[in-house]
Formats: C-alpha cells, sequence, structure tokens
C-alpha cells in the first residue's frame, strides 16, 4: 500500500484518524500543522494574527514541497483544512500518496471544534462559528472533491473511520 494523505476541513478527525490509522498500518504519522508550527517557531494562531492566512498557505506549499524531497517512507500525513486551496498543492499533495478527505456535516464540526481556542477561522461567537463553517464547506467543497476518495466520519468511531480506510485501501490494491 501506498502512503496516505489525509485532507479535509478542520474538525474531520484528520489528526486522531490519522495518528490511529498510521498505528494500524504501521507507518509513520506526519501532521504538517504541527511541523509547521515547529518549523515558524510560533502556533498557527500566532501565525494567522502576526502574518496572515497568506503568510500560512505559504508555509503549507514549502513544506508540502520539502515533504516530496524527503524519502521518508510509508507514512500518514495529516494536513491542514485549507491545504487544498492552492492549485499548486495537488500534484504536491498527490505526489506523497493516495489524498483521502475526511468528510463532516456543519453540526459534527461545530460540535467538535465549536469550543477550540486555536482555530483562528473560527474566531467569534458559536454562531458567527456555525456561519463561518456553512461558509467555508461551500466553498471548498469543490477542492476536497478532488480527493481520491471520501470518507464519511459523521457518527463514526475513529476505529470505524480506520477500517474503512483500510478497506479502501485493500479494495484499490486488488
Amino acid at each position: 500500500m501506498t502512503s496516505v494523505v489525509l485532507v479535509g476541513f478542520m474538525g474531520t478527525g484528520k489528526t486522531v484518524v490519522g495518528q490511529a490509522l498510521a498505528a494500524r498500518l504501521q507507518y509513520t504519522f506526519v501532521d504538517t500543522d504541527e511541523l509547521i508550527t515547529q518549523r515558524a517557531g510560533k502556533f498557527i494562531s500566532n501565525i494567522f494574527s502576526d502574518d496572515g492566512e497568506p503568510a500560512f498557505r505559504a508555509l503549507e506549499t514549502e513544506l508540502l514541497r520539502y515533504l516530496t524531497g524527503q524519502p521518508l517512507g510509508k507514512q500518514v500525513i495529516s494536513t491542514g483544512g485549507g491545504i487544498v486551496l492552492a492549485e499548486h498543492n495537488w500534484p504536491l499533495l498527490r505526489r506523497l500518496g493516495d489524498v483521502i478527505c475526511l468528510g463532516a456535516n456543519p453540526e459534527s464540526i461545530l460540535q467538535r471544534v465549536g469550543k477550540a481556542q486555536d482555530r483562528p477561522l473560527l474566531a467569534g461567537t458559536r454562531a458567527e462559528a456555525w456561519e463561518r463553517i456553512q461558509t467555508l464547506l461551500a466553498q471548498r467543497e469543490i477542492y476536497y472533491a478532488k480527493a481520491d476518495w471520501t470518507c464519511d466520519t459523521n457518527k463514526r468511531t475513529v476505529p470505524m473511520i480506520v477500517n474503512t480506510i483500510v478497506q479502501w485501501q485493500e479494495a484499490k490494491a486488488s
């Protein structure tokens, strides 16, 4: 099986599912947001507030370019929710592995991240977060649709999602 790149909106489970999937497959787990934080020397929320979203998006692309040049072996890569917005990121994502989108409805997303203070795009009241989730999901739908496959995470446990991804990979390989 090839490496797996998880894309999708915030709160769809990319990190937690990615960690569980990596453990199941005995792959290395890579979190692009974590690597960006390490490389920049500051939290993503600070990158957004100090330097702006375009600067953060440039750091995402820079990291993808770096990762595609590394012999990292089999890995599960969890990406930031907006990494798919830049067209020039898609060839890099595909070079890293199968691109799987984790999807969820706005209700699930708000339930999962509604109180998170580290989500710069959801700053504000719960009602404002709800509106922003709906708006961003609608805007990003065409980008997430470019993934090789989409896995619905609504009302599913992490083990259920991991099993579904493994089954998809096995079916694809056969």
